[in-house]
């Protein structure tokens, strides 16, 4: 039998993709966490914070609210993954989803009542950290984390692709669609709990033993993880690099940020070292790249531009730079010189991973996983800089010399091979990413076919979407759509329809990943719009 690796790239991806869509929600809810926090801490804000005041009451409210995606991480996946994963239906998959797993945590419940001392567990322990166990929705289980999410998620949508459409007799009609599949998912979860009573006590030893391994794993463990987590964003695997760490266990339980976010007032307070009370945190340093790397990147850009056209794109890079530094998205930087010279990607990679490891053989450590906006300010600088400052002053004066380290090695490299970076080309119409008047205005822009249409109007994000299909060989060409936090991603039937970079760039996308069949589309924050958008002119019938 022949395997189809585009198919199963298609299918890796996809899947990594639809685990971003509960990811999203973190960043935003950590920055709540860390305001409320830093609202109710006395050290910054006097008495008016204290225990008792009416601010304090506020904020203790805010905050509550705030820990909703943390504490319900696992709900937050066996929900969000269906509406990335199921081909039809998305959100009737996302609803037996949660039965399912629901179902799941109740037979676990029911079997370590029985048997628990069976499988070598104490299932008379109150849950909480460090026994094993946790509440789910008000049920006593097993704590499978996000993977045993994941895992029933997976199983979920895997039955309602199979037998959401099929049809029954008359008489079992009231076990059609939806309630087949849960029918199913509650006849399979039996074997599967047991399955798991098992073995995830086992599991959760050896996460154990692996948290002491990669803790101690020191200097080198944080330069090998952040060189993967940057070197395969081309891929769209690094998905798989950073969830069991940030928010996974496999570091610290229930993850570096959530983690990190429960004792930040207990670090504010502390004088010791925080590479003392928090060695695990260098995992969560690949975020440096974002705010010292890319501005350097941006810089080498505009410096090695033609000197005529440096106007033109520092109108490219210093927004691109900003995004990338106050948002922690990079891809509108980095895919800018990504296809041009991917050698550079390769250096962009070994420059961050050293950089982290760096700021953490001089003791820097916590959540820094984002921008400027959603991990360094409320997360980090602002509550710990009372008797943590001299570490921060540390990371600002190494983070600035690496951003001098990245101009200088990219602007080498890019004069000494000649690389065709924004304003260097002998095509000055190169030099942008988009704007809003490019595809508004924009008239009779040929498809992967060569031929002409009339260019689309409205809604920006209805002309993406429709340049995107067009582009894309068209509706008979599509087999397949999802998307992550920025990437339009599809599976086509056949990848010679496909339009050259250049063409989606002048379409409003930042790049293009063509792997085989499986497509990327560069779109930005805004590609769940323009997915909708783009499956609606799928669906829509041929005039």
């Amino acid at each position: 039998m022949l395997i189809d690796k585009d198919v199963i790239m298609q299918k890796v991806q996809r899947f990594g993709g639809a685990m971003f869509t509960p990811v999203i929600m973190f960043g935003v809810f950590g920055i709540f966490v860390g305001i409320s926090i830093l609202c109710n801490n006395p050290m910054i804000l006097g008495s008016i914070a204290e225990e008792g005041t009416a601010w304090h009451n506020f904020w203790y409210i805010v905050e509550q609210g705030s820990w909703t995606v943390f504490n319900q991480m696992a709900l937050l996946f066996c929900i969000g993954l269906p509406i990335g994963l199921a081909k039809k239906e998305n959100a009737r998959a996302a609803m037996e989803s949660f039965l399912i797993f629901m179902i799941f945590n109740y037979f676990i419940q029911a079997m370590m009542t029985l048997w628990g001392p069976s499988f070598g567990v104490d299932f008379s322990k109150a849950a909480g950290a460090g026994t094993g166990l946790t509440m789910i929705a008000n049920i006593k289980t097993l704590d499978t984390g996000i993977v045993g999410a994941i895992i029933i998620a997976s199983i979920s949508v895997w039955l309602h692709n199979k037998l959401f459409d099929v049809n029954v007799p008359d008489y079992m009609g009231i076990f059609k669609g939806s309630s087949l599949v849960v029918v199913a998912g509650f006849g399979l979860m039996i074997p599967v709990a047991y399955i798991f009573c098992l073995v995830w006590p086992q599991v959760q030893a050896a996460i154990a033993s692996l948290q002491v391994f990669l803790t101690s794993a020191g200097v080198f463990g944080v330069w090998l993880y952040t060189f993967l987590e940057r070197f395969l964003i081309p891929t769209g695997l690094h998905h798989f690099i950073y969830l069991p760490f940030i928010f996974g266990p496999a570091i610290v339980d229930n993850g570096i940020q959530p983690y990190w976010l429960e004792h930040i007032k207990e670090f504010a307070a502390s004088t010791q070292p925080l590479i003392d009370l928090f060695p695990q945190g260098g995992f969560a340093l690949h975020g440096m790249s974002k705010l010292f790397g890319c501005p350097g990147i941006a810089l080498a850009m505009y410096y090695t531009a033609k000197p005529e056209r440096r106007k033109k794109i520092a109108a490219l890079v210093i927004p691109a730079a900003c995004v990338a530094v106050f948002c922690g998205i990079t891809e509108p930087l980095e895919f800018t010189f990504l296809f041009i010279a991917p050698a550079l990607f390769a250096v962009h990679a070994v420059l961050a991973a050293t950089l982290a490891a760096t700021m953490y053989t001089f003791g820097v450590t916590g959540y820094f996983g984002g921008g400027l906006l959603d991990s360094a300010l409320f997360q980090n600088w602002i509550p710990l800089w009372t008797n943590h400052s001299g570490t921060y002053i540390t990371q600002l004066i190494i983070g600035l010399c690496f951003t001098a380290i990245y101009f200088f090695v990219f602007r080498f490299l890019i004069i000494h091979f000649d690389f065709k970076t924004p304003g260097r080309g002998d095509e000055p119409s190169s030099d942008k990413l988009f704007t809003k008047a490019d595809y508004k205005a924009r008239e009779g822009q040929g498809g992967a076919s060569g031929g002409t249409t009339a260019a689309p109007s409205g809604d920006e994000r209805d002309i993406k979407a429709a340049y995107f299909l067009q582009d894309l060989g068209g509706k008979e060409n599509i087999l397949d759509v999802t998307n992550c936090a920025t990437r339009l991603r599809v599976t086509v039937k056949d990848d010679s329809k496909i339009a050259d970079v250049a063409t989606f760039t002048a379409h409003g996308a930042h790049g293009l990943v063509h792997n085989g069949r499986a497509i990327q589309v560069i779109v930005g924050l805004s590609v769940p719009q323009v997915r909708e958008r783009f499956e609606a002119l799928l669906n829509a019938p041929d005039k």
